[in-house]
């Protein structure tokens, strides 16, 4: 074979080489069709007032991509505004992202050849007798210049899979950034209902306390009377003091719900600024979109990571197999070579060399095939938690689903609960005026309806934070986001070198 055809066999080699290792396919959609046994009710329960609106589950509807805004708050808005713009776990993914992207463009240099260049000098002492014996030593100057040239062939596509592997990872670092996201902002919303029920709740706790003080000094009047005996002013002074240590607790539930939200907006706990929200102020999204099953897979941050995930180990399969396979290397060196400095570009100080080299391990010790195994077994594993994160997902949905009826339902119940509660003090303030209760009955007719406020103020803190989980659970509507730092903004400017590529929900994909 002519050295032309030669040149030729490897250029074609290079150029068509098949990638060695599985060619990844994303996972088949799972065959679900619901997301909880039982078929989901029209609407939920309502009960009259703020927050009790029936809610009704829009099937197949898409979630917005700022989901918060469904619960008409300003202060909410604001509050995960400045939560994006300061949170150090968003700058973190998103320098992880830009370190991901710079490892790609370092690695598609795979495909181009290297080129060096080289000058140095060197001065020595020559002896003699290494020319002919007698000959006299003497002292030298070499000068030496040249630029190397290397290239070594993608025959079995190491070098590709090696780059898919970095691109898969810029794709899994894209959806943990949305990810991120996900969690910041409903971590945000869940801590500020936290915020306004613990507020809620004190404020009626505190209700109670003056209550249990006007019922310990009536007691002790009759007690002094002789009409009490000392285990009644016991027995109150212990209900007093039962009440008033749930208030501690609930003030530390303000606290604690007050320091994160500086922290999750990027501040020091002592220096955050207050936050005045009620759960008044928030509207319950009565249209809740629930996307379609088949759109779940799709729609989750996490099982979208997970998948990148996937691809990136089985590209790492390849890699594997590729380092075990020959490698063929093609160099070659021009420059110059002279005794002295001045002569060293002059036609005849030229020197060149070409070289070829063609590599095969023999013996590793079984390094390399067990390297390859570690990187199939890594892969299984990676397939097996893509699988769990795709169960917990639904279990998620199911989960937020299923707690919105039962929350509505509480709600309802301890609806109920106060306006009986409420029905039962009218009457006894009614009885009292005419003298037909005494001022005991009053006082401990106000306690059970101020405890039934305190359950209506959890019940309807609970819907609120479980609409959260459900919109969080969905995936957030990422994909329906606008802003420049979107996700899909993101894979879009990525396109041209990634090979998953993102299109709302959905996903194509094209060969490298």
């Amino acid at each position: 074979m002519t050295r032309a055809a030669f040149a030729g066999v490897g250029i074609v080699l290079a150029a068509a080489g098949c990638a060695v290792g599985p060619d990844f396919r994303a996972p088949a959609q799972p065959a679900v069709g619901a997301y909880v046994a039982e078929r989901l009710p029209a609407r939920t329960a309502s009960t009259g007032g703020s927050g009790g609106a029936a809610q009704r589950f829009a099937v197949g509807r898409d979630l917005p991509g700022e989901w918060w805004t469904l619960f008409g708050s300003t202060t909410l808005d604001a509050l995960i505004k400045e939560a994006l713009a300061n949170y150090p776990s968003i700058t973190a993914q998103q320098a992880a992202l830009r370190a991901a992207r710079a490892d790609v463009r370092a690695g598609q240099g795979v495909f181009l050849p290297k080129a060096q260049g080289t000058f140095g000098g060197q001065r020595a002492q020559v002896s003699g007798a290494s020319i002919a014996p007698g000959f006299p030593g003497f002292i030298t100057n070499v000068f030496q210049a040249n630029i190397g040239v290397s290239y070594t062939f993608d025959i079995f596509g190491g070098g590709r899979r090696e780059l898919e592997r970095l691109e898969a990872r810029v794709v899994q670092q894209n959806f943990l950034l949305e990810g991120s996201y996900l969690t910041l902002t409903a971590n945000v919303a869940s801590t500020a209902v936290q915020l306004a029920s613990a507020r809620e709740q004190i404020a009626v706790t505190r209700d109670i306390i003056s209550l249990e003080q006007s019922q310990l000094g009536l007691i002790q009047r009759q007690y002094a009377a002789g009409i009490r005996t000392q285990a009644d002013v016991l027995q109150q002074q212990s209900n007093l003091a039962s009440v008033r240590a749930s208030l501690p607790l609930l003030r530390q539930q303000r606290s604690v719900a007050t320091h994160e939200l500086g922290v999750l907006t990027g501040h020091f706990p002592h220096n955050a600024a207050p936050v005045e929200i009620d759960l008044s102020s928030l509207k319950l999204p009565e249209n809740v979109p629930v996307s379609l099953p088949s759109a779940l897979v799709a729609q989750r941050p996490d099982i979208r990571a997970q998948e990148a995930l996937m691809h990136e180990a089985s590209a790492a399969v390849g890699v594997a197999t590729a380092n075990m396979l020959p490698q063929l290397t093609l160099s070659g060196s021009a420059g110059g070579e002279s005794l002295l400095l001045s002569n060293l570009l002059t036609p005849g100080a030229g020197v060149w060399n070409l070289a070829a080299g063609l590599t095969q391990p023999l013996f590793a010790g079984g390094a390399l095939n067990a390297k390859r195994r570690a990187a199939a077994a890594a892969f299984d594993q990676a397939a097996a938690l893509y699988r769990l994160t795709v169960l917990n997902a639904f279990q998620n949905v199911a989960d937020t689903l299923t707690a919105l009826d039962n929350d509505a339902q509480a709600l309802k119940a301890e609806s109920d609960a106060v306006d009986a509660a409420r029905a039962s003090l009218d009457l006894i303030k009614r009885q009292y005026g005419a003298g037909a209760v005494n001022y005991v009955s009053l006082l401990a007719a106000q306690q059970i309806y101020q405890q039934s406020r305190i359950g209506y103020v959890r019940a309807l803190a609970s819907r609120y934070t479980d609409t959260i989980t459900l919109f969080q659970a969905l995936g957030g509507g990422w994909w329906n986001r606008n802003d420049a730092g979107t996700l899909r903004s993101r894979l879009r400017a990525h396109e041209a070198t990634t090979a998953p590529v993102v299109q709302g929900p959905t996903t194509r994909r094209r060969s490298l």
